[in-house]
């Protein structure tokens, strides 16, 4: 499996930046082939333009084509962020943000090796900086990718900056260039106070993986994705155990940091949650969960829709889009264009 550490430009994504992305792609499906018209597009700088290309991408809104030039909006986009008929074209449904997050941490070709590793591999209850970059470096060794200390850095600190915002070093305030990656809502990353470290007299932030029952994690949300990792990883599996839907790499049990009581009881309600599409046998030899239904476009499209208790009118084919003034990206930045 070929892993990425970069691509990001140092930049989280961003608030605005997914919902506009969707409606310039939209239009312009050859935005991004070329950096100084995306740059006036969309009125951030070329490095914004390649992190917001490649955030797009990654939490599943567009996608490139074989043989074609360009980026295409997905169904899953558009089911999402289109303004006429899309469930939460504006990212104020925290379910959203939930999606977003499974997304992300579940791309099947080229994942992200910081979601993959610290989500499905790290075993340790906290991890700090230092332990998870050397981690990072063991790894990188094992795989014969030679890796800079910079890009192994990088590319925690945009993992970390995507869930936990980034503080002032004096006082707690919250730099303001933070206030907009959305998946800091979720709370999935906290901290977990300080250790001492081997250099003397210095200390290290400890972080965790929130652990606790995830209420806005709703039935619905985990019947879609139990859909999508079935559909992904055991498409010709008629069941998956429970032990599946737990431990697996990209299972909802890693993914959303779910323990095992909380899973089973979600499990249990499953075949409601999933409009029947599912149905879970909790046998003392072997619980396990059995699909129903075929795993297509209609399926997908039902389940999505389920989360939000109403049809996306926009999943398969666009609406068209009405035009709307061009909002500068950075939050206030300077607009740079070449």
């Amino acid at each position: 499996m070929r892993f990425r550490f970069s691509g990001h430009e140092s930049f989280p994504c961003r608030y605005t930046w997914l919902p506009k992305a969707y409606r310039t792609i939209h239009s312009t499906p050859l935005l991004f082939a070329d950096d100084n018209h995306a740059m006036v597009q969309l009125g951030v700088g070329k490095n914004m333009v390649k992190a917001i290309r490649f955030w797009v991408q990654a939490f599943g809104v567009a996608e490139q084509r074989p043989e074609q030039q360009g980026l295409f909006i997905t169904s899953f986009g558009n089911a999402i962020f289109n303004p006429q008929g899309g469930q939460d074209p504006f990212l104020e449904d925290i379910r959203t943000l939930w999606l977003l997050h499974w997304k992300v941490s579940t791309i099947v070709d080229a994942p992200l090796f910081a979601w993959h590793f610290l989500l499905n591999r790290w075993q340790n209850a906290e991890f700090s900086r230092t332990e998870v970059i050397e981690a990072f470096g063991v790894e990188s060794d094992r795989m014969e990718r030679s890796l800079s200390d910079f890009t192994k850095q990088q590319h925690f600190d945009i993992f970390l900056h995507t869930y936990l915002p980034v503080r002032a070093r004096k006082g707690n305030d919250i730099l303001e260039e933070n206030l907009d990656c959305p998946l800091t809502e979720l709370h999935l990353v906290i901290p977990a106070g300080e250790r001492a470290m081997e250099e003397a007299g210095k200390r290290e932030q400890l972080y965790a993986f929130r652990q606790d029952a995830k209420t806005d994690v709703t039935g619905p949300l985990v019947a879609y994705c139990l859909f999508d990792f079935w559909r992904s990883y055991r498409r010709e599996e008629k069941s998956l155990s429970f032990r599946d839907i737990y431990a697996l790499p990209g299972s909802v049990g890693q993914v959303f940091k779910l323990t095992e009581l909380d899973l089973q009881s979600r499990l249990v309600e499953l075949s409601k949650d999933s409009q029947q599409f599912f149905e879970y046998r909790d046998s003392a030899a072997l619980p396990r969960l059995v699909k129903t239904g075929e795993l297509n476009e209609q399926a997908e499209a039902l389940l999505l829709s389920g989360i939000y208790g109403r049809p996306a009118t926009a999943y398969f084919e666009a609406q068209p889009i009405e035009e709307l003034p061009v909002q500068n990206l950075t939050g206030g930045e300077e607009v740079h264009h070449a």
